[in-house]
């Protein structure tokens, strides 16, 4: 217990009552965010175009003793997102915490890059970041207060070097200056949006890049600290930008990347 007139460590980092809605939380950041999400407190809308995947999550949250449930939701339906939205707040009682997680990769050299690839990546990594901020902000601004958090990368604030990946770059930078200009427009109605940028991580998303030895070596050569991240190594991120830990911060990018950025 905190002595009177200190700050209650304790209750910093808790979001005990809110409602945190995941995209793309079947897996990956996603996933890692529900967890640490539900374990400081909130209930936990888990969405995932994989819906088997979104289930094993909200079922490891609920026999963890937390509260969720799974919802299938692809971030580039429109009419999907505003239903599953719609129908979360409705079962939860509001929004208050959005980790817009999902994401997808479309490498290889840009003079190859297919329409279609270039438009699905677009689709996901941005449009649908802005349609899921949007019907979750509608709960949020009514409420009063928010937390909106989207996955950007290292990506979307240097150029990369190692291997084209153009309809990603763009998407992961065009989210850095999204979540700035929505911080400045909503800060006034008690909304915060902020981004993290991670830089490679050992999860199922790059697996086609962790098998590649050279590429491993690589980036662990480029990176000051030698190393790819854990998974769980965003959880601390993720949690502090949806408590109340950062009620100051809004707009802001915090890169989670080993001193890549640094250089």
């Amino acid at each position: 217990m905190a002595a009177k007139g200190l700050i209650s460590v304790d209750q910093l980092f808790r979001v005990d009552g809110e409602v945190a809605l995941i995209t793309g939380g079947g897996s990956g950041f996603g996933r890692v965010g529900a967890f640490a999400l539900a374990e400081a407190g909130a209930a936990i809308a888990v969405t995932d175009i994989d819906l088997d995947s979104a289930r094993r999550v909200a079922a490891d949250i609920e026999a963890a003793g937390g509260r969720a449930v799974a919802f299938r939701m692809d971030v580039a339906d429109r009419a999907e997102v505003r239903a599953v939205i719609a129908e979360a707040a409705a079962l939860f009682g509001g929004i208050h915490i959005l980790l817009n997680s999902a994401g997808i990769v479309g490498r290889g050299p840009t003079e190859d890059l297919a329409d279609e690839t270039w438009d699905r990546v677009m689709a996901v990594n941005q449009t649908g970041v802005f349609l899921c901020s949007r019907e979750a902000g509608r709960h949020m601004l009514k409420a009063g207060r928010g937390s909106i958090i989207n996955i950007s990368s290292i990506m979307g604030l240097s150029g990369g070097g190692l291997y084209p990946h153009l309809s990603y770059h763009a998407t992961k930078g065009a989210l850095v200056n999204m979540t700035r200009a929505l911080a400045v427009e909503w800060a006034k109605k008690g909304v915060r949006v902020n981004a993290i940028a991670p830089t490679f991580f050992r999860t199922g998303f790059g697996k086609d890049l962790l098998a590649n030895n050279a590429m491993v070596k690589a980036i662990e050569d480029r990176t000051p600290m030698g190393r790819l991240g854990d998974p769980r190594e965003l959880a601390g991120g993720i949690l502090y930008l949806a408590s109340p830990a950062s009620s100051m911060v809004t707009g802001h990018t915090l890169a989670i990347d080993g001193g890549w950025l640094a250089i």
